[in-house]
């Protein structure tokens, strides 16, 4: 028997150890996957944002005979773009040139002819398109113009961006497809060379007007460079609780394909992989958790303390089994009647505490928030009556879903009949369940009168807003905002009042969501969340069928 309980207490003990891990590891790959939802929303949201910006330069230039400095400086300065911090290198153009009308280019481009304000983009070094093999090709795509004009942008003028098989592959998917589209993994051009800087280049075409047959002619491309790592850096959540790796990988997991990465101390093993589609390009981003230890500290605290249990109970089961024989069965008796009366003595403790603890809490209550027999009459008058004006919307509704609309304006119906104060409110239609309909109309009876004694509807022109709007598909927002009522110092502090109590605790309670009530120097703010029904919910309460 010793030993059989040492073995089932290990064995609940580990039992115990893995359910904690397991637990540890589902929170992590869901704090995993929270993360990666977050990266990957902010990388096509930012990719999105560019490929917005190219969209409408291609439609601004395809009206335009040619591409001059000044317009296209014009045009870029007016947008508001992300800096380089944020992985974007800036905003291109770049023309479609046949290899025959090169040095055509190459004279005007130095001349500053091309441009409207008659100063040339490059003062140095001369517009020269490098590398020169595009005669094979029969065209190129020079960079003309890249803003901002940083020092290191100046001397990419020129670079023929078709030389490179990737980019050309991106432009003419760009071309076939008419949209922006994201080249593959690739090294920037830094100072009129390719640098060891990892990036990407998004690609818009521009076609000029279209032919008699319905054809277009490619004028060129309006492109944005990008720097992986900080583009993937911006992406990040901003304040982590833990630091994770986060690697982006240009199609499969390997070590060609990667663009960047955010990387621990070491790697785990443990990963999250989530596919990003951006304009047209498909990425893969990893993110792993960092290392941790073979057992979490709760385990260990488990284990030993599971540990020590199992040894007392070996130790005590031994004692046990050396007892006499001939007392063993008395013994038992005594010990099982001991018991009983102990379970008995501990249950019939715990009630009259519990009753003689809720008999003081009550009259500790009412003594606090009782000024004297009227005021606290009053207050239960007001309550009960608040109840019984919601209880009227729900008999008319049958006891099915009740209109927010309706329980508000049921609630303020007392004061917004003056011209000393104006009461406003407005929203859509939500239905509410009765129970959310009673709590609600408990929470705004007591904002009101807290409003008529104390806050904008006590003094003349006060206002008191309400708003309430659809805050998700279960979930709808309730506002309430004084204005115009004596002035509260956030510093002085406010007595709390039982009404405060019955929002913050009860309401909040029964609504199933916090209340955010404050009392700010112009006046009270409250929000409220509620769940929100659909009236098939109530069907059978309304005597109708499912």
């Amino acid at each position: 028997m010793p030993v059989g309980i040492f073995t089932l207490t290990m064995a609940v003990t580990a039992l115990s150890v893995f359910a904690i891990e397991r637990a540890d590891r589902q929170r992590e790959i869901a704090q995993l996957d929270k993360v990666a939802q977050e990266v990957s929303s902010g990388l096509e949201r930012r990719a999105n944002g560019n490929a917005a910006y190219l969209r409408s330069a291609a439609a601004l230039f395809a009206t335009r005979r040619s591409v001059e400095a000044s317009l296209f400086r014009s045009f870029v300065g007016q947008l508001q773009m992300e800096g380089s911090a944020s992985g974007v290198n800036g905003i291109g153009w770049g023309m479609r040139v046949a290899s025959e009308d090169v040095p055509m280019v190459e004279r005007v481009m130095r001349s500053g002819g091309g441009h409207a304000d008659g100063a040339p983009m490059l003062p140095t070094p001369p517009f020269a398109v490098r590398p020169a093999d595009f005669a094979k090709r029969g065209y190129a795509v020079p960079v003309m113009y890249l803003v901002p004009e940083t020092a290191r942008n100046r001397q990419s003028i020129g670079f023929d961006m078709a030389s490179d098989p990737v980019r050309r592959i991106a432009m003419d998917r760009a071309e076939l497809e008419e949209r922006p589209i994201v080249s593959g993994k690739l090294k920037l051009v830094h100072a009129g060379h390719v640098s060891d800087q990892v990036g990407f280049v998004m690609y818009m075409p521009v076609f000029g007007a279209s032919r008699d047959d319905g054809s277009r002619t490619l004028r060129g491309f309006v492109f944005t460079p990008f720097a992986a790592d900080e583009f993937l850096r911006t992406s990040l959540p901003t304040d982590p609780d833990t630091p994770l790796g986060v690697r982006l990988y240009d199609g499969t997991e390997t070590n060609a394909d990667l663009l960047a990465q955010e990387s621990p101390a070491a790697r785990s093993g443990r990963v999250v992989r989530r596919w990003v589609d951006v304009a047209g390009r498909r990425w893969l981003l990893v993110v792993e958790a960092p290392p941790a230890m073979v057992l979490s500290m709760l385990s260990v605290m488990t284990l030993l303390f599971g540990l020590l249990v199992a040894t007392l109970l070996l130790v005590l089961a031994r004692l046990v089994s050396q007892q006499v024989a001939e007392d063993r069965v008395a013994l038992a008796w005594f010990e099982q009647q001991s018991s009983i009366r102990d379970s008995l003595t501990r249950e019939l403790n715990h009630r009259v505490k519990n009753t003689l603890a809720n008999v003081l809490s009550i009259i500790a209550l009412t003594r606090r928030r009782a000024r004297d027999l009227d005021s606290f009459v009053e207050s239960l008058e007001g309550r009960i009556r608040a109840l019984s004006a919601t209880h009227d919307l729900l008999t008319q509704s049958d006891w099915g879903a009740t209109p927010v609309d309706l329980v508000i304006r049921a609630e303020l119906a007392p004061y917004a009949q003056g011209a000393d104060h104006h009461v406003d409110m407005g929203g859509p239609d939500v239905q509410l369940a009765p129970n959310d309909a009673l709590s609600l109309g408990l929470a705004i009876h007591e904002l009101a009168t807290n409003a008529a004694k104390y806050g904008a509807l006590s003094v003349p022109g006060g206002r008191v807003e309400v708003r309430w709007e659809l805050a998700g598909e279960t979930t709808a927002r309730i506002s309430w905002r004084e204005h115009g009522g004596p002035a509260i110092d956030p510093k002085a502090g406010r007595k709390r009042g039982f009404g405060t109590d019955l929002i913050e605790k009860i309401v909040a309670h029964e609504l199933r969501n916090p209340v955010d009530l404050r009392f700010e120097a112009d006046g009270v703010r409250c929000t409220l969340i509620i769940p929100v029904r659909e009236r098939g919910s109530f069907a059978i309460r309304e005597g109708r069928p499912v």
